[in-house]
């Protein structure tokens, strides 16, 4: 899995608080980036969509009187109707449950992945870049073979090993997906070790690695915190791909890709299998995209809404 990445964003250095015109007050740094934020339609659309979805994952199953491996033999392959809101499959398993709780399993994964990957790959890119010598060496070896590696085949050949189980899936992913971030971080980070900070800290004797966690990732915070956002995105579509050829989450789990999965070979004869789990997959990823730009504006001093705060 390849975790999508922008245009690296180092926060500059801290500028005294912006005046509030209209109260005379002085702002906050994370005021600021609120105000800039809020000012992208969009993104704050985009929050709206995703927190609605958050609720309908953990909210929900508790609407319905059904659990999501109960079967009403009455409604075998029935289409939406009062009992059923989103109908039901071969089985009769009510495909409204289904359908939040695989949400929930896909939210779960993809927020997993995208927290390893976010960390690991913080650590072992500004850690390369810092060091230097046999260590960076060693991790760029590791990392550019792997990059040339066909994860995805990689991934789907571990995951069927794992029985469907979705921290397992999880793992796996984590394990394939941190190399890419890492080499931008990397490249980010060969800049910000010959700042006047980091030579300072390091002339009063400061560790390596606290000057690592202390000083050069949180000066890439605005980049981790992006990247973080399009993990998630990333984490999902490739989740879905995995559990729609078979590799992924397995039954009696279920998420939104062995849903559409599923539904996908009976798209013709019962519809509502395939498209209610696919729209909640669209919304999810676009919600997620925009939020995700919202944030690029908001943290970025030299977007618009940077110039406009």
């Amino acid at each position: 899995m390849t975790t999508d990445m922008i245009d690296p964003l180092v926060e500059p250095p801290v500028a005294p608080p912006t005046a509030d015109c209209a109260s005379g007050k002085s702002l906050s740094k994370w005021a600021l980036y609120t105000r800039r934020f809020m000012r992208n339609k969009p993104a704050v659309g985009g929050v709206v969509v995703l927190l609605v979805l958050i609720l309908f994952s953990t909210l929900g199953p508790l609407l319905s009187q059904y659990q999501v491996d109960s079967m009403d033999f009455l409604a075998l392959s029935q289409p939406p109707s009062a009992a059923h809101w989103f109908g039901t499959n071969g089985a009769g398993n009510d495909t409204y449950v289904q359908t939040a709780i695989g949400l929930q399993r896909s939210l779960m994964i993809a927020i997993t992945v995208s927290v390893g990957t976010t960390i690991l790959s913080a650590l072992v890119g500004t850690a390369a870049a810092y060091f230097g010598g046999w260590f960076e060496r060693f991790a760029l070896l590791f990392i550019h073979f792997m990059m040339v590696v066909p994860t995805f085949l990689l991934l789907s050949i571990i995951s069927n090993d794992s029985g469907g189980v979705w921290w397992v899936i999880a793992f796996v992913m984590i394990f394939v997906g941190w190399f890419f971030p890492a080499r931008i971080i990397w490249t980010m980070t060969l800049s910000l070790r010959e700042r006047e900070y980091v030579q300072a800290a390091r002339y009063m004797g400061v560790r390596g690695l606290r000057i690592v966690t202390r000083h050069l990732i949180p000066n890439i915070g605005s980049l981790l915190v992006i990247n973080f956002t399009l993990g998630i995105v990333a984490a999902v579509t490739t989740e879905t791909g995995l559990s729609f050829i078979g590799f992924g989450v397995k039954i009696p789990d279920v998420s939104l890709g062995s849903l559409i999965g599923e539904g996908s070979s009976s798209i013709t004869s019962s519809p509502w299998l395939f498209y209610f789990p696919a729209l909640i997959l669209t919304l999810l990823t676009v919600s997620m995209a925009l939020i995700a730009d919202g944030l690029r504006d908001a943290l970025d001093p030299t977007s618009a809404a940077g110039g406009r705060a």
